[in-house]
């Protein structure tokens, strides 16, 4: 295939800070990694093997013939997923001539070579000072979250506001994140999780429960999709979120490396909406060339289509990529460059006393960009503050913190290690990655506020309350602003 997809960034490649609490070394060797120390280059060969014989089939109209199933296996496959109302299917162990044949089976639109998505591998996150969970905090006052004073993010975003006035979010709400998994006991998001609508579809990280033989299998074991889902709702013991009641749901489609079948994130799509899913937080993406790949978009669209139908909201991260994705020289964003979805982008501070809202260096932009969120910065920050040597007041200026999870793994030495086992450790990322679960957050208070069902009436509310920056009305850094919690929900 000519299509070549990456997801985004989940942290941008920052040096991690030593930190006496936390035993931090320096970056080759720091227990508290990600992505980048789990030797996550992208193996070609290995993708290759991984995908093939894999396709994504299209139907011609919203659902198969009964008969489908029974025609992949006369050419010599199987069928992996099916999913009617979508008309789109996974198959598996095919040929390729075989898969040609199947194209030109009654009832199908379109075969297409399943690939697979991969976190960048110069990613990395920061360490920070360990929890005493004695010191609790509360729900009922995310303010009193024992490391709340970290949280420039939730400030800049008015979310104290809403909180004060009890917008707090309600448990039948229900935000998806399509991600690496969830640490889903711990101490911030105990509870929140749901564990029987939760679920992995990626059969990538089988072999490390192993390691956590007791755990679920959308536990997370690379720490990104527990960040993520800490920013849309915590218990606000150690760190707050923008809800503190709203349930969640793992949709467990990338592994502790931060790679996955495109096949398993429009799984995760239709496995959300079919499940209630208020809002699906997806801080992944890619993009691939538009020449030669009409059937990969179509296949796309027709589950964003779904999704919507569903009354389900889609939010996406614009990626870190540093681009005007209007210039992108014939290349599909996935999936910002659709009409069904939100796509973010990133703000963030340079200096402690510098404006929270500055446009992220590493942020896309385009006329695709709906509104801008939270998700940190770094530009001058590096230097200004010895973050390799020595914990400062302010170092946490502009990282976007989470408890880690206790189920990251990290390979180093060709050993694996367990580094937040302990479940007390904060972890921090910089990334659109970031900015994204904070509009997904407001979303599900919409929600609340609203009622299920309108994701459009959603999507506009966010977008007509944000703080204007940049030009005025829409423009492609910041689309119509960076969201306004408290004004959203009609506080201010």
């Amino acid at each position: 295939m000519p299509r070549s997809v990456r997801a985004i960034p989940a942290r941008l490649a920052l040096p991690a800070i030593a930190l006496a609490l936390s035993a931090c070394a320096d970056q080759s060797t720091s227990p508290v990694r990600g992505i980048a120390a789990s030797s996550s280059s992208k193996d070609v060969t290995t993708e290759a093997s991984l995908t093939a014989g894999s396709y994504i089939v299209l139907a011609r109209g919203d659902n198969f013939s009964t008969d489908f199933a029974t025609k992949v296996e006369a050419l010599g496959g199987k069928v992996r997923s099916m999913h009617n109302g979508s008309g789109v299917a996974v198959v598996t162990g095919l040929s390729a001539d075989a898969a040609q044949s199947l194209s030109a089976v009654s009832g199908v639109s379109e075969v297409d070579a399943d690939d697979m998505v991969s976190l960048p591998d110069e990613v990395t996150n920061a360490a920070a000072d360990a929890l005493d969970v004695a010191t609790a905090g509360t729900q009922t006052d995310p303010t009193k979250a024992a490391r709340f004073a970290f949280q420039w993010n939730m400030r800049d975003i008015s979310a104290p506001a809403a909180w004060a006035a009890g917008k707090l979010g309600s448990k039948n709400v229900t935000v998806a994140i399509l991600d690496t998994g969830i640490d889903y006991d711990g101490v911030d998001l105990n509870g929140l999780v749901d564990l029987n609508r939760s679920i992995s579809l990626t059969t990538l990280d089988d072999g490390l429960l192993t390691l956590f033989p007791s755990r679920r299998r959308f536990t997370d074991f690379n720490d990104h999709g527990t960040n993520v889902a800490s920013q849309v709702s915590s218990n606000a013991i150690a760190l707050a979120g923008v809800t503190a009641k709203t349930t969640l749901m793992a949709v467990k489609v990338l592994s502790q490396s931060g790679s996955g079948f495109t096949s398993d994130v429009l799984n995760g799509i239709l496995y959300a909406a079919d499940n209630g899913a208020d809002v699906a937080n997806m801080s992944l993406g890619g993009s691939f060339s538009k020449h030669g790949n009409n059937a990969f978009i179509n296949v796309i669209k027709r589950v964003m289509d779904y999704a919507g139908k569903k009354g389900m909201l889609v939010v996406v991260a614009a990626g870190n990529a540093g681009k005007n994705l209007d210039r992108d020289g014939g290349a599909f964003d996935a999936y910002c460059d659709l009409k069904h979805v939100m796509c973010v982008s990133a703000v963030g501070p340079v200096l402690p006393t510098g404006s929270p809202d500055l446009f992220a260096y590493y942020s896309n932009s385009g006329h695709a960009i709906d509104v801008a969120g939270p998700g940190g910065n770094a530009g001058n920050v590096l230097a200004a503050w010895p973050w390799a040597t020595a914990r400062q007041p302010l170092d946490h200026v502009s990282w976007v913190w989470n408890v880690c999870s206790k189920t990251l793994v990290v390979v180093s030495g060709g050993k694996l290690t367990t580094p937040c086992a302990a479940g007390n450790l904060l972890d921090g990322f910089i990334g659109t990655s970031q900015a994204t679960p904070h509009v997904s957050g407001l979303a599900a208070l919409l929600v609340a506020e609203y009622g299920r069902g309108n994701p459009g009436l959603i999507r506009h509310l966010i977008e007509k309350s944000a703080d204007d920056l940049g030009k005025p009305g829409q423009d492609d850094l910041y689309g119509y602003g960076r969201i306004n919690v408290a004004r959203a929900v009609g506080i201010k």
